[in-house]
């Protein structure tokens, strides 16, 4: 079974390092190893050269953000599967990818999802979260299961699309919301610790971007005409932490 794994980029030449070595230490061998570029202004695209042995494919080019170059490497992959390692994230273990093949091989599943721990620069975990709990119809209330832990066939992309460039920062959520829930493809807990990762990503930080994800979590429901409550979505916080009191 071949694994791709895609990383997409711009000026990540602090971190990128980690992400490829982090890919070149896993023990199952059989990985493409895709990254995608956005015309880098800093060194990344020379450590990218650097590491030649280890990149399958790596393209370097203006795009129109994440999700544009999320859509790029999907269409250069050739894997059974198809996963995402951001490029200041790395795998939690070398045998990340090794333990999610064995999870297919398994189960006859579209999909696996797992967990992913968040962690400061100084690398104290300050976060594992976890799908242990999650399932599609929590999609309704504003809870997906982390995106890095996900790991689709290759053939979901092409019977149900990729990413929508018409979200800033929710495409994942929509295109989650479009494949669990629209299409109910399979999909099983695999309890793996796919990925470690900084805190602070894209859709992370700040009481702006919760306002803007909120509102592209209604987006993306209602463009999949499921229904929702828009009070819960607001408050999912709260419900969360809610949900852990309970737990």
């Amino acid at each position: 079974m071949k694994i791709s794994i895609i990383t997409v980029c711009y000026n990540s030449s602090i971190t990128i390092e980690k992400t490829i070595l982090s890919v070149k230490n896993q023990t199952y061998k059989n990985i493409e190893y895709i990254i995608v570029d956005g015309n880098s202004k800093d060194s990344t695209v020379t450590i990218i050269e650097k590491h030649n042995d280890v990149i399958s494919k790596w393209i370097s080019e203006p795009d129109k953000g994440l999700y544009d170059a999320m859509n790029k490497g999907i269409a250069m992959a050739s894997g059974d599967l198809i996963g995402i390692l951001n490029s200041d994230d790395v795998f939690n273990s070398t045998f990340v990818i090794e333990e999610i093949v064995d999870f297919h091989k398994k189960n006859d599943i579209d999909a696996s999802i797992g967990n992913i721990v968040q962690k400061k620069d100084n690398g104290k975990i300050v976060r594992l979260y976890s799908s242990k709990y999650w399932n599609p119809d929590k999609l309704r209330i504003g809870f997906m299961p982390p995106h890095p832990s996900i790991f689709f066939k290759k053939e979901l992309f092409s019977k149900f699309g990729v990413y929508d460039l018409g979200f800033k920062i929710g495409a994942d959520y929509e295109l989650i919301t479009r494949f669990f829930l629209k299409n109910k493809i399979s999909w099983k807990y695999s309890s793996i610790i796919t990925t470690s990762m900084l805190v602070g990503g894209l859709s992370s930080s700040g009481s702006s971007s919760y306002k803007l994800i909120t509102k592209e979590i209604q987006k993306a429901l209602t463009m999949n005409d499921m229904a929702f409550s828009s009070s819960k979505i607001k408050m999912r916080f709260f419900w969360k932490i809610i949900g852990y009191l309970k737990r």
